[in-house]
């Protein structure tokens, strides 16, 4: 009996550590985003690759949020200018996240899978706005998102290492300054209203 008594306890301890562990630990799901860095740093760690890889996850990330946010748009616009932005950015960013995800897979780099937290977090702000502050919203988003991501592919159309990215970026920057513009003038007309 006493041995027994030493095993209940034993294995309550056991289950009460493990309990506290897990309730210690962060049940939040990992953000794709560090999913996909973690996986480059392992396989290009000081590599001059991961600054390339890094590229590629970041305009990953670019392309989720402006599909995420280009199907909100079309469903919440409420004007033709908002929601033919809105259906502009969701065509042509999964087409150049299709393409992204070609020349990643060729280069062995891994990237985001889904939209990140920051994305998501970006959605549900932009969600909770009326008809007309979306609009207003959305396109200060648009003009603010694709003048970092134009910085982002001029430096990346230079600085990578790795001809056929160098190349991608070069070849996508005329699109990116469409986008740009387009945004500029559904703020132009947001303003108006």
């Amino acid at each position: 009996m006493k041995h027994y008594k030493s095993l209940v306890l034993q294995v309550t301890c056991i289950i009460a550590t493990t309990i506290g562990i897990a309730a210690c630990t962060n049940n939040k799901p990992e953000d794709t985003k560090e999913v996909a860095e973690h996986k480059n740093e392992q396989k290009f760690s000081n590599n001059p690759n991961e600054k390339d890889a890094q590229f590629l996850v970041d305009a990953a990330v670019i392309n989720f949020k402006e599909i995420s946010l280009g199907q909100l748009a079309q469903q919440k616009g409420g004007t033709k200018h908002v929601t033919a932005l809105g259906k502009m950015m969701e065509t042509e960013h999964t087409k150049m996240l299709a393409d992204l995800t070609a020349l990643a897979k060729s280069k062995n780099i891994s990237l985001p899978t889904a939209q990140t937290q920051n994305g998501q977090d970006a959605y549900i702000k932009l969600n909770k706005k009326s008809e007309i502050d979306f609009g207003k919203e959305y396109s200060d988003l648009m003009v603010k998102g694709h003048k970092d991501a134009i910085a982002l592919f001029e430096k990346a159309s230079t600085d990578c290492t790795d001809s056929d990215i160098r190349t991608w970026a070069t070849a996508t920057l005329p699109a990116l300054r469409t986008h740009l513009d387009q945004a500029l003038m559904c703020k132009e007309l947001c303003e108006k209203m």
